[in-house]
This record gives C-alpha cells, sequence and structure tokens, in this order.
C-alpha cells in the first residue's frame, strides 16, 4: 500500500480500497492518468482517513474508460453535463470523472457552461477550483503528488488562498471559504478577501446558504476562524441580524469554540459526563439548534430574522430563538429555584441546550458568579431536566376511570395538578389521584 509524507513529516498510509489502485493500474496500461482529487488529497496531507474517493481521468475517452470500470461492477453516467461515471461495487462505490472546463453565462449556480476535455492538463482543469488547498491531485497507483497552485504551502502557513479569476463565478465561495476556514483553522489571505468582498450572495437559494452555514457551525474545526473570514469578507453587512455577544466579536468567537468543544465532548461516549451528572448525547437536531443559538446569542430579537432567511427548518425556527430568549433573561437565583427550573424545562422541552450554552458563554460574564454554569447544569440534572421535561402525573385517562367525563373541568384539574406537581407539591401519580379525588365531589 502506498504511502504520503502529511505536512507534519509523518508517513502516513492512507485507507486505499485495493479494487481503485487495481482500476487505476489498467488506466494506465491503456494509456490514461487517474488522480485523486479535492478533499481527498487535502486531507491525506493533513493525516487524516477520508473515504470520498473522486478520480479524475486523464487522457482516455469515456468510451474507453468505460469498459475497464466494467470489469469491476456496475456503471452509471450520473452526472451527464460534467461527465461524471458512478462504479458500484460490493461494499464500495467510486465516483469517476474527466477534466473539464467551466463557463459562467447566466445568473445563479446553475448558469454554467461544461465542457469535458480529457486532453486537458492537470493545472488547466484545476483552475475550476475554488481554493488552492483544493486544487491538489495524487496520481494513481503511487500517490504522486501534483501542486499546480501552492496548495501545501499555503495548508504550511495558514492560508485559504483562491485558485483564480474564475473564484467570482460562483458566490458560494465566499461561504464555503467561511466554513473551510473553520474547519482548517486557517486565515483567508488577503487579495481572497478582496475578491470576495466584490461578489453578493444575493443570488444564492436558502437551502445553499444553510448548507454552509451548517458545515461552517457542524463540523469539526475551530469555528472562530469561521468568524474571522466572516468578518473579513465583511458578511455582518449582507447579514445585519447577526450581533457581537456583549459588543465584542472576540467574545462570539471564544462562546462558538466553547460550542464546539462542548458538542464534541458530548458525541464521545466516553465523555458523557459533565461534572458528575451523566445527560444524553446530542441528536442532530440538538446539535444544530445548540450551533446556531450559540452563533445567535449576541441579539435574541434578530435570530429569528436571520434564521428565516437561510432556512425553512421549522424546530431552528422555534426553538432557537425561544432559548435565545431565555438564555439572556436567566437569573442566577433559579439554581436554587426548583418549581422555576421545571416550569422552564417545560418551556424549553429540557434545560441541556440552555445548560450547554451557559456552559459555552466566556467566564467573564459571570463574573459575579463563576460557578454559575456548573450550579445550573448539577441543579438539572438533580432534577432529571436534561434530556426531558416534566410530564402531568394526573391523565385524563385516570380521571375518566374515577368517573369524571372528559371537558374543559378536567382540562382545568389537570392543569392544577400539574402546577403543585412543578411546584413540588404532588411527587407522583398515587398522590396526584389522591389530590384529585376530593375535587371530584365538588364539581
Amino acid at each position: 500500500m502506498p504511502t504520503i509524507m502529511t505536512l507534519a513529516g509523518k508517513s502516513f498510509e492512507p485507507d486505499l480500497p485495493r479494487r481503485l489502485l487495481s482500476i487505476a493500474g489498467e488506466i494506465r496500461e491503456a494509456g490514461g492518468r487517474a488522480f485523486l482529487v479535492g478533499g481527498w488529497v487535502r486531507d491525506a496531507l493533513l493525516g487524516k482517513d477520508c473515504r470520498d474517493y473522486d478520480v479524475e481521468v486523464y487522457d482516455l475517452t469515456q468510451d474507453e474508460l468505460v469498459p475497464i470500470l466494467k470489469k469491476y461492477g456496475r456503471t452509471n453516467l450520473v452526472g451527464k453535463a460534467f461527465g461524471v461515471i458512478h462504479l458500484a461495487m460490493k461494499g464500495l462505490s467510486l465516483d469517476f470523472s474527466f477534466p473539464r472546463t467551466e463557463s459562467k453565462v447566466g445568473y445563479g449556480h446553475r448558469g454554467f457552461v461544461v465542457h469535458t476535455d480529457e486532453k486537458l492538463s492537470f493545472k488547466e482543469a484545476a483552475l475550476r477550483r475554488d481554493f488552492t488547498i483544493n486544487a491538489m491531485g495524487m496520481e494513481l497507483p503511487e500517490l504522486t503528488l501534483c501542486d499546480p497552485y501552492g496548495g501545501i504551502d499555503d495548508l504550511k502557513k495558514g492560508l485559504l488562498r483562491h485558485v483564480g479569476p474564475a473564484f467570482v463565478e460562483d458566490s458560494l465561495r465566499i461561504l464555503r471559504g467561511v466554513q473551510f476556514a473553520s474547519r482548517f483553522a486557517l486565515k483567508l489571505a488577503p487579495e481572497t478577501v478582496e475578491l470576495c468582498k466584490t461578489l453578493s450572495l444575493a443570488d444564492l437559494s436558502i437551502e445553499r446558504l444553510f448548507e454552509e452555514f451548517k458545515k461552517w457551525l457542524l463540523k469539526p474545526g475551530k469555528p472562530s476562524m469561521g468568524l474571522r473570514a466572516f468578518l473579513d469578507i465583511k458578511l455582518n453587512e449582507f447579514f445585519p441580524e447577526v450581533f457581537p455577544l456583549h459588543d465584542s466579536w472576540d467574545a462570539l468567537g471564544e462562546m462558538l469554540d466553547n460550542m464546539e468543544s462542548m458538542r464534541r465532548s458530548l458525541a464521545d461516549v466516553h465523555a458523557e459526563v459533565i461534572g458528575k451528572a451523566k445527560c444524553a448525547p446530542l441528536s442532530d437536531a440538538q446539535a444544530m439548534e445548540f450551533a446556531f443559538a450559540a452563533f445567535l446569542c449576541g441579539n435574541p430579537e434578530t435570530s429569528l430574522k436571520f434564521l428565516e432567511r437561510i432556512t425553512n427548518e421549522t424546530h431552528l425556527l422555534k426553538i432557537v430563538p425561544l432559548l435565545l430568549n431565555e438564555y439572556r433573561n436567566l437569573d442566577f437565583a433559579i439554581v436554587d429555584n426548583a418549581p422555576a427550573l421545571r416550569r422552564l424545562a417545560v418551556k424549553l422541552g429540557g434545560l441541556k441546550l440552555l445548560c450547554l450554552l451557559v456552559k459555552s458563554t466566556p467566564h467573564e460574564f459571570y463574573a459575579s458568579d463563576d460557578n454559575f454554569p456548573e450550579k445550573l447544569w448539577q441543579a438539572a440534572a438533580e432534577l432529571n431536566l436534561l434530556d426531558s421535561a416534566p410530564q402531568p402525573f394526573l391523565m385524563g385517562k385516570m380521571l375518566m376511570e374515577m368517573g369524571m367525563k372528559p371537558g374543559k373541568e378536567m382540562g382545568e384539574l389537570i392543569k392544577q395538578s400539574f402546577e403543585l406537581q412543578l411546584d413540588g407539591k404532588i411527587k407522583n401519580a398515587e398522590e396526584a389521584l389522591a389530590w384529585a379525588k376530593p375535587q371530584l365531589t365538588s364539581i
């Protein structure tokens, strides 16, 4: 199995399917060249395994390549306009494409004319790529690096630099720059910043905007670096609904990094304990709610307006503004007020996200009681409010079994019982029934 030298100077043997190496050998025997391209190359140089194998084939036509691929599995031309051939094998699927050029001829991300040309050089074909770190290739089967635009040097310098003038043809690349800056802790090159400032996101659909924001805020990395790029490009002017935390962008960046650290620790089954309190890992929906709440915590009033510009996800539109409003109005004394904690859990469906948001907040904002985040977490845990909210002990079915008919009176009785339960005066279903019996005689 071939090895490569990572940027850290270590020998790395990437996880490459032997069938891919065998296919590459046959492509070479037929007079062609096969390159792994895109994110796989970048990740391998960073010493990370990536199983997203995109192969670009040079010096062979489609008619010459397909017979080779059919020896290994079922082929399907999935991207006719781009000349992409999907190869499905047992336990493995691969995409093969041909070098191409793209020309902007219309509005939006679909306004491109694509020309495939197997005779292009790797350098010519890589001109269509967005950033130098994504414009590298490794020729198979030996994994010989091809880096025509200095992607390795930029990675070493911690820079994210655009490849060429074609960058401006897709304005989504502005946000791709933000999420790459976050994922790989990179700073935008000065010339890339200036180029990004000339572009507008106005032609992008909310679906495309949302996907890039999710990658920025949810993929592992250093989100504060994404925020730095966001501000360098002046995207805060395009999204005026995003505010700094207590007038400090640095504080918001710290909060985003803390959020990422919290989320990562909860995803680790060996790190499900914060303090002495266990809680379940975050669901995908909760992780998204937590991430966007942290990003928008600078101004709860504008959070809904921002979210409506980038998504139709109903759970985000509902939960994030509600969560942020409670976060902003949180009273330190609540840690000693069990009834208030129970009612807050009912409102939010559990207190885990609120506790995580508080624990992600930079410590200087709790100067009067820097143990408040831990106290809140422990108080919620002791009341079993992290992962769920209290449910009424007294149910309609129980009252009907006692002879009560459904109606307004039943609903009012259940509501009164639940209020007493939240106050801690009713502790189980038996006590709820005992309380309800004398109420029935008076109705």
